[in-house]
């Protein structure tokens, strides 16, 4: 029979110790190569990794888990291919049961055992990144290159910092002591006092469409170090790369003879909604979601028993005021609109500019001058047919697609989406940007978020307008990004402290290699739960300690 094996840690104790400094730093750090490149994962990585996925297609998935529904398939590739892999249908008594089973033994396990079995089980997920490549392209659409960064080394670097703030958090406060309290007469009054962090009980994480892994592997593996058990809820249009996980985790846990329920899988038939169902159970006790706003409203609303966490949806902004590099500004904003065909929870969706203009390096640019380079740069992107591969991807349902089509009914048109044909995938949906001009008045059309490739060009009085605007959309609405381009040191002071009061991260000036859809583990906080967008950030020292309490025992020396 398999023992747990304590080495684990020192193992990976290397990349442990390296995110813990990163966290605390928060310098650039990342532990698994983003680069898809056979010099770094070996010249068998690949193929190996395209024909471990393609073994997977039209079969039953191989997961064991507890009660017996019967089987779903859920999935179809916004690519064209048909995948037909079909899972356990989820019994929503017998996870519990499952969790709440392993749960008893997962708690007792030492934190030093927690931490190295989640690095191992992130080390035998970054192996696998080709094959999680294929699995998140073909569940969201991303590009491939994306979908392989994205979904495999980013995300593992975000489960990792989730492990490495779970540990600090407890290795720094947890432990034993000695207490003397000096008495004024006789010797002083002695005790040994114990603090144990107690995990709450069991996680319910709740997975989306387009980044199954990325959005949900700061909570899985905070769950799991901070010593609870979880049941991971997939989005019905992306099991598998959840899937891949679960089975992973199960597989570490199993070798180091620990209970392999401490992870499951359930997947649901679309009718099942069985999400709401474990969400309110009493025995879960930290639930963690991605998606739309009102799901994620009510789990705030009535989830009362768990620690809440989620990320909804969101009006992010742009403020244009004036700028010192103005075709470097346009491609930075036209590869923002169009990455990922703007499914992204951090794509822009409303661009403000002054009526009277924006001053560049290129002379003085009118509103409508503006807005037509900007659609000028972002159709040129699109056209380009490598860029169509490498950023779009494709439409990952039916309500991006249906409300892309929609677009010319919110406004005036100032750059109308496309339907190209994939090089690679000739029944892919592809739709390219819209971009739609408003005056500062529609509020009802911008004041809401349009998921998609659909953004605003908004005119305003002045940049005051726009600082203003910014503030109370964020406010009403939520938002996961705001960005600003100004020369003028005042503006830029002006719009931070707009995005501070907020609750909105900011970033000003973006001309070269970063996007502001883009946030770096270990550095950057996604989200800032201190606006209706999202409750917490990923990852921040809040989003784990919600997970576990510390209980104290003393006794007399």
């Amino acid at each position: 029979m398999p023992t747990h094996h304590p080495d684990l840690l020192e193992r990976h104790r290397g990349t442990l110790d390296a995110a813990v400094a990163a966290i605390r730093g928060r310098h650039h750090h990342s532990a698994y190569p983003e680069s898809p490149s056979r010099s770094v994962y070996g010249e068998e990585a690949a193929p190996e990794g395209r024909a471990a996925f393609e073994a997977l297609l039209g079969k039953d998935f191989p997961l064991d888990g507890p009660g017996d529904r019967g089987r779903v398939a859920t999935e179809r590739s916004p690519y064209g291919p048909a995948l037909d892999v079909t899972y356990p249908r989820a019994d929503a008594e017998a996870l519990l049961a499952a969790s709440g089973r392993a749960l008893a033994s997962w708690r007792r396990v030492s934190l030093e055992v927690r931490a190295g079995v989640c690095l191992e089980i992130l080390d035998r997920l970054n192996r696998r990144s080709f094959e999680m490549a294929h699995a998140v392209q073909h569940t969201t659409g991303q590009s491939f290159v994306m979908a392989f960064q994205a979904g495999g080394p980013h995300a593992q670097d975000r489960g990792l910092e989730a492990v490495a703030y779970g540990y600090d958090l407890i290795g720094r406060y947890a432990g034993e002591s000695r207490w003397e309290k000096p008495q004024r007469r006789g010797g002083p009054v002695t005790m040994a006092k114990r603090y144990t962090a107690r995990g709450r009980g069991i996680g319910l994480v709740i997975g989306c469409n387009t980044f199954p892994t990325w959005n949900s592997y700061p909570a899985l593996f905070a769950d799991l170090v901070t010593g609870n058990t979880v049941i991971v809820k997939p989005h019905p249009g992306a099991v598998l790369p959840l899937a891949i996980t679960v089975a992973v985790a199960r597989e570490v846990l199993t070798e180091q003879g620990m209970d392999p329920d401490a992870v499951l899988l359930a997947a649901e038939a679309p009718e099942d909604r069985i999400a709401a169902d474990l969400a309110l159970r009493p025995e879960v006790r930290i639930v963690d979601f991605t998606g739309s706003t009102e799901f994620g409203d009510w789990l705030e609303d009535n989830a009362r028993q768990a620690f809440v966490s989620t990320e909804k949806a969101g009006t992010n902004t742009v403020v244009v005021d004036s700028t010192d590099a103005y075709r470097p500004m346009l491609g930075n904003l036209a590869h923002s609109l169009s990455l990922y065909s703007g499914q992204m929870c951090t794509t822009p969706q409303n661009i403000y500019v002054p009526a009277g203009g924006v001053d560049t390096d290129e002379g003085h640019k009118g509103a409508d001058e503006f807005a037509a380079d900007l659609a000028v740069a972002v159709a040129e992107l699109a056209a380009d047919p490598a860029r169509l591969v490498g950023v779009l991807g494709a439409v990952v349902n039916d309500g991006v697609r249906e409300r892309v089509d929609a677009a010319e009914g919110l406004g005036e048109l100032l750059l109308a989406p496309t339907s190209p044909v994939h090089p690679e995938f000739p029944d892919a949906v592809v739709r390219t940007p819209a971009l739609i001009w408003l005056g500062a008045e529609n509020r009802q059309v911008y004041g809401r978020e349009h998921f998609g490739p659909i953004s605003f060009v908004i005119t305003t009085a002045d940049t005051g307008e726009s600082l203003r605007l910014l503030g109370e959309t964020v406010a009403e609405k939520g938002a996961i990004t705001a960005a600003v381009y100004s020369t003028r040191e005042g503006v830029l002071e002006r719009a931070e402290q707009a995005a501070l009061e907020a609750g909105v991260n900011l970033s000003a000036n973006l001309t070269q290699g970063v996007f502001v859809n883009q946030s770096a583990a270990f550095s950057d906080y996604h989200g800032s739960g201190a606006n209706p967008a999202a409750t917490s950030a990923l990852t921040d020292p809040r989003f784990v300690a919600g997970r576990f309490d510390f209980v104290q025992s003393r006794r007399h020396v």
